[in-house]
């Protein structure tokens, strides 16, 4: 079979690492981002109440010595491929009615190497991205470091992007 050499487009090569490629093209007043603010603060004070940014709560899930974050983490999964089923299978479009598109994604060894450093990260420090947010709001001011390195983490990422394997 013979490849087509016809040249991507660039929504064709964002898709392929899935980068930006549901980017809404409609316009809004600044104020129409509330609802993200109002949304978070709902999902921080859900994270606060499950107990979900207590670092006593990620040592047990680490150490095998509770279910509490698997069970929070496995409705999470099943909750997100049930939507993306749905969204498949019934072609649902946005709120503004923009279709929603899922590029396929290729296995690579660089999801391994970052799962793995992901992992390291969230054992040692006890946060990951989610809760860090919610962590700094309860009062566990230290968190900011681990806020920090990732805002570090990257933008280094983004600097070595291209020599990654991916």
């Amino acid at each position: 079979m013979q490849q087509n050499t016809q040249t991507n487009t660039d929504f064709e090569v964002r898709s392929l690492d899935a980068m930006c490629v549901n980017e809404s093209h409609l316009e809004h007043k600044w104020y129409h981002n509330i609802k993200y603010l109002i949304v978070g603060l709902l999902f921080g004070i859900i994270f606060v109440k499950a107990e979900v940014v207590s670092w006593f709560r990620i040592q047990e899930m680490f150490r095998l010595q509770s279910f509490h974050m698997y069970g929070i983490i496995g409705s999470a999964v099943v909750v997100g491929i049930v939507s993306v089923w749905l969204i498949k299978k019934l072609n649902i479009k946005t709120i503004y009615g923009e279709p929603i598109t899922i590029a396929p994604k290729k296995f690579n060894k660089g999801q391994i190497y970052g799962g793995l450093l992901f992992g390291f990260g969230w054992a040692i420090t006890g946060a990951c991205p989610g809760p860090l947010f919610a962590q700094i709001g309860t009062g566990a001011t230290v968190i900011a470091v681990t806020l920090l390195s990732a805002i570090a983490g990257t933008w280094v990422y983004g600097l070595l992007r291209e020599k990654l394997p991916h």
